[in-house]
């Protein structure tokens, strides 16, 4: 049959950058290349479309030297809306290239200008299809304020915190300090619109706290300090498929000595910290998290997939801590890894995520 063309994007100018161009690596290796042909476009961290090269090794996740998107002097330009859908290339010696009609966007971007609904309302304005989420639900989840407000409004569970904005804080902190003195300790400090627990702090000591918030400030002007919750870290992967939302099985963040599940426990291979899927969860508390990962992607109108992170607290109750709406895809990442415990190989869940994006 005559294959489908897919961009794979990704790269961009979030602290995520290295992050998604790690995901690119796993994506362009397991892509269904019988099915789909792929043009790989990478984004600068500058914000340039440059045409990559397909080559998965070039993005592996190394620890020593993460990967990322050069600018190698090539331009792409995207097709005009009303037109037909022909990508083109400007190489570096001026030279336009025809790359052909696309099909659909596979966007494996984290981060702002990926992540938050910036990409995808410029796909929506270029009427070109795309995978993943759309603008409202990339958008709310990637401000973890406005996430918490939306699951509280569907009696979701959610862990009590202050939002803290750079200029109230300079202004007169005063009063923010005894609000978040009022959420107990420990407390966790983290940007309201960043990810990969970039910028992330457990502060155990209030005289820690404007140091952390100096850090994620460095992050995103508008900061969240949240309760620290005591209870086992459960993830459940959700996926929009063609017979409705469904969630795998829940996986399970074990920390050995690592305070919290950061940067380099993710990605860095970290020690004190192990992933686990499927979680020893009895049948009950594997259906609860389930059910309860599929309410929070529908409470903020959920397209395509979400990680939806939560904690199973001693007296059986279910927090949850935040959806992520382009979670890690490398194939080590929690959202593979759930579904392949599910029975749901990496390349097919691949191909799962594309044709959703087809059939809009």
């Amino acid at each position: 049959m005559d294959r489908q063309t897919v961009v794979v994007l990704f790269g961009g100018r979030s602290s995520e950058h290295s992050i998604s161009s790690a995901t690119a690596g796993g994506v362009l290796a397991a892509i269904d290349r019988d099915r789909y042909a792929v043009i790989p476009v990478g984004i600068t961290r500058e914000g340039a479309f440059v045409l990559e090269q397909d080559d998965p090794g070039k993005f592996a996740l190394d620890a020593a030297r993460l990967p990322e998107v050069a600018d190698n002097g090539s331009r792409v330009r995207w097709p005009e809306p009303g037109g037909d859908r022909t990508l083109r290339v400007v190489h570096q010696d001026g030279r336009v290239e025809d790359l052909g009609e696309v099909d659909v966007v596979l966007p494996i971007l984290h981060g702002t200008h990926g992540e938050d609904g910036t990409i995808q309302g410029f796909f929506d304005t270029l009427e070109v299809p795309y995978a993943g989420g759309g603008v409202m639900d990339s958008a709310l989840c990637m401000d973890k304020h406005f996430m918490k407000v939306a699951l509280q409004a569907a009696g979701i569970a959610v862990a009590p915190w202050v939002t803290v904005r750079r200029r109230d804080w300079v202004r007169d902190a005063g009063p923010l300090r005894t609000r978040i003195a009022e959420l107990g300790l420990p407390v966790f400090v983290k940007p309201a619109r960043a990810g990969s627990s970039v910028g992330v702090s457990k502060v155990a000591d209030l005289a820690e706290l404007d140091a952390a918030l100096e850090i994620a400030f460095a992050e995103d002007e508008k900061v969240l300090v949240e309760t620290g919750i005591t209870g086992r870290e459960i993830e459940v992967a959700v996926l929009e498929g063609a017979d409705g939302v469904r969630a795998s099985l829940p996986g399970e963040i074990v920390l050995t000595s690592r305070g919290f599940y950061d940067f380099e426990g993710k990605y860095l291979g970290g020690d004190g910290v192990e992933t686990v899927c499927p979680a020893e969860l009895t049948e009950a508390e594997t259906a609860a998290v389930q059910r309860v990962g599929v309410h929070a992607f529908e409470a903020v109108d959920g397209r395509g997939l979400a990680r939806v992170d939560m904690f199973l607290t001693t007296e059986g109750e279910l927090v949850v801590n935040e959806l992520n709406t382009m979670p890690g895809f490398t194939p080590i990442s929690m959202f593979p890894k759930c579904w392949i415990a599910s029975g749901l190989a990496y390349g097919d869940l691949i191909t799962e995520l594309v044709e959703a994006g087809l059939r809009r």
